[in-house]
Parts: structure tokens; C-alpha cells; sequence
């Protein structure tokens, strides 16, 4: 199926994607504070830059959006039928990107959930998530 968009309009529709603060992002945090934990946001020293982080249970939170990081099995996780070259180039580089970084945040001590944009239609069950990972974790006495 072809764009229906001019290149000019993807582009200008493209360049609109944010990449902080989106409504999955918020939705997340709503949740994650409604059950009454704290957290801080966009963490730049560490890696990859996680959208929530609970330091108290050395603890991150990536909420990835379906597209942009391949959910497998997702049906938003398509692959777009244009540019196909570029697309698969840039959505691998992400995957491969996110693996890195759980692995690095892993090595340095901490644990990393990774919540998917199609999982939070459903805030009880998205609350029972966080809790449970949560929870697996003992707070740490250390301040950061």
C-alpha cells in the first residue's frame, strides 16, 4: 500500500514523534504514583536513558511504543511497506540498542522492566505489573 502522504508531510509528521512525555509514558507514571511510588524520570546516567527510574529499589522502567521498538508478536509492531531498506535498518538498530542497554544497566545492578505501549489499556492490570515487579525488589539504602 502506498503513503498516503507526500514525503514533505511524513516527514513534517515524522519529526513529530516524541521520544519523552508520551501519553504511554504518562499513563505509566500515573499509575505508578497513584500506587504510591516515587520515582525520578529520564535518567541521563544511565544507559539508554530510562523513562522512569525507582531508585529506592534500583529499579528503571523503558516504556517502548510497539513501532518503534518491533513488539513480536504485536500487531502494531508492522513493518512499513516503503523505504523497507531504511526501516529495518533503523527499527534493528533500536532493538539491538535496547538490548544493550538492559545489559549494561543489568551489569551495573539494575533491574529493568520494559512495558509495552499496547499493555497499558488496561491500568489494574498494568498496576499489578509495577507491583509485582516492584516488589521483587528490596529497597536499597543507598541515596542517589
Amino acid at each position: 500500500m502506498a503513503d498516503r502522504l507526500t514525503e514533505k508531510q511524513r516527514s513534517i509528521l515524522m519529526s513529530r514523534v516524541r521520544t519523552k512525555h508520551t501519553a504511554p509514558e504518562l499513563t505509566v507514571r500515573s499509575v505508578a504514583h497513584r500506587a504510591g511510588y516515587r520515582f525520578s524520570l529520564h535518567r541521563k546516567d544511565l544507559p539508554g536513558t530510562p523513562d522512569i527510574v525507582f531508585p529506592r529499589f534500583t529499579s528503571v522502567v523503558f516504556v517502548h511504543g510497539c513501532f518503534w521498538h518491533q513488539h513480536k508478536g504485536c500487531s502494531k509492531s508492522t513493518q512499513p511497506a516503503t523505504r523497507k531498506k531504511f526501516w529495518t535498518a533503523k527499527l534493528s538498530r533500536n532493538m539491538s540498542r535496547d538490548a544493550e542497554n538492559r545489559k549494561k544497566l543489568h551489569k551495573i545492578g539494575w533491574r529493568v522492566l520494559v512495558i509495552w505501549e499496547c499493555e497499558i489499556r488496561n491500568r489494574e492490570m498494568l498496576a499489578e505489573k509495577l507491583k509485582r515487579f516492584l516488589d521483587k525488589s528490596t529497597p536499597s539504602s543507598r541515596v542517589r
